[in-house]
């Protein structure tokens, strides 16, 4: 948040003049490095609605998008013929790095027996006995989103437990699940500000409270409303939240005790370590989800239900009347996605890929502490296995309201086009950076250094590293 500091005002302490000034200049010099970019871009905005294929695509804070021509491991190239060190990895679609060979070879393979089916393929069983061998014995689906995912395992918790109510914590995301599209205002549940088209009342079904409060979840689990807790281990859609200790052991305690379900929805925190922050740290999901990388980059979610769940799942099924059960997309469970899931899981995400990517993120977080050290700059970085933030704010974050507040976005925004020229890209929507078991240490110590660099404008009174 800008603030008065005498006669000049800052921004994460960075002085808004000096600020304006970066900024500019770091535009232009991408404007001047990407002419093919914008000229596609241009051609692009022609056919789509507000000018990109998905309206998100807008929120990268460049002059205009960099057209991409290929990807291959940790590294993207544009048409401008520029090969920018990712960090990025499609927001975690392509954690493991793009198109790793074995599931590349699975694609290839499996592309001569055809796409889709709407039964399943022989690789279904293999992917089954994997995703439990990674995650935990679980009763699987598959979806292609973990929005999807999770849309229809709400739709489970509500029938099984019988009550309305999803319990979610301020500032989540879980995808663009209408049910649990709600925020704090004023300590009181409510929908989500900027909803587009939204005319049901949102708070009928959800109930939301501040990640790190058990005392507020168990007074929103006391009143018997709620069916399931829909966590992220870590909140990730935010600058990054870490748990408080004893606070998942207290959810788990705390669900047990209600009657509610506890849900883990480890989408983003598939960066943890192998089998995810629920495997790393022993935690017991009655539902688990995960999206986003599961199947090496092809578009994939699962969701599955504990045995005790899964059995009242079957007869809260069996209970109901003949009909559409509200669950389910036609080109989901397609033999590509068991293909790329099989390889992914036995070949790609393997315990030496995550001692990589974990060695590599540690470098990472200590290169970027020290070079805002330097800097004397008010932040700090947060790090979950493989996943790194810088946060413009002094202080580890307890909860969705602090998470808002060490969000300021023209400097991020300055940051993010000044870290793409010196040629690193990082996440568009927070300050996220991604090690995938192929980055190299060049390219990490390119993104500290061109971070330090960055800096040093910044913050001009920083002492030399």
């Amino acid at each position: 948040m800008a603030k008065a500091q005498g006669a000049e005002t800052e921004i994460a302490g960075v002085s808004i003049a000096v600020l304006q000034d970066f900024a500019g200049r770091e535009a232009r010099r991408f404007a001047r490095a990407n002419p093919k970019s914008l000229k596609a871009c241009g051609e692009i905005a022609r056919h789509y609605l507000s000018g990109v294929p998905m309206h998100w695509m807008s929120d990268w804070p460049m002059p205009h998008l960099a057209v991409i021509a290929r990807a291959e491991g940790a590294v993207i190239e544009d048409i401008d013929g520029h090969k920018i060190d990712d960090f990025c990895l499609g927001d975690t679609g392509s954690m493991f790095g793009h198109s790793p060979a074995p599931v590349a070879r699975a694609i290839r393979k499996q592309a001569r027996k055809g796409l889709t089916y709407m039964l399943p393929s022989g690789a279904a069983a293999e992917a089954g006995r994997l995703l439990s061998e990674r995650f935990g014995a679980m009763h699987w689906q598959i979806a292609t989103t973990a929005t999807d995912a999770n849309r229809f395992a709400i739709r489970v918790a509500r029938a099984v437990t019988g009550r309305p109510k999803i319990l979610v914590f301020n500032g989540c995301y879980h995808g663009t699940v209408d049910d649990v599209m709600v925020e704090l205002r004023g300590g009181v549940t409510a929908s989500r500000e900027g909803l587009l088209g939204q005319v049901a009342d949102l708070t009928l079904g959800a109930v939301c409270v501040e990640f790190n409060d058990l005392a507020a979840v168990e007074a929103a689990l006391a009143t018997g409303e709620v069916a399931a807790v829909l966590t992220e281990p870590v909140m990730t859609n935010s600058c990054m939240v870490l748990p408080a200790p004893g606070f998942h052991d207290g959810l788990r305690a705390l669900c047990s005790r209600y009657g509610a379900l506890l849900m883990i929805d480890e989408t983003h925190t598939l960066s943890s370590g192998l089998g995810g922050y629920t495997g790393v740290h022993g935690l017991s999901p009655d539902i688990f989800v995960v999206g986003k990388c599961v199947a090496g980059g092809m578009p994939t979610a699962v969701w599955g239900l504990n045995e005790a769940t899964a059995r009242a799942y079957a007869k809260a099924n069996e209970a109901r009347l003949s009909g559409h059960s509200g669950m389910g997309t036609t080109l989901s469970a397609n033999p590509m996605q068991f293909a790329c899931l099989s390889a992914n899981l036995a070949e790609v995400m393997t315990a030496k890929a995550y001692a990589r990517m974990e060695k590599g993120a540690a470098r990472l977080q200590a290169g970027l502490a020290k070079a805002i050290t330097a800097a004397n700059a008010p932040w700090h970085v947060a790090r979950v296995g493989a996943r790194v933030e810088f946060i413009c704010a002094p202080e580890p974050l307890k909860n969705g309201s602090e998470a808002a507040l060490a969000h300021h976005h023209p400097v991020e925004a300055a940051l993010h086009v000044a870290l793409l020229n010196r040629g690193s890209l990082i996440a568009p929507f927070h300050n996220m950076m991604l090690v995938s078991p192929v980055t190299t240490k060049k390219q990490i110590d390119r993104l500290i250094a061109g971070f330090t660099e960055a800096l040093s404008d910044l913050f001009p009174n920083s002492r030399p590293l």
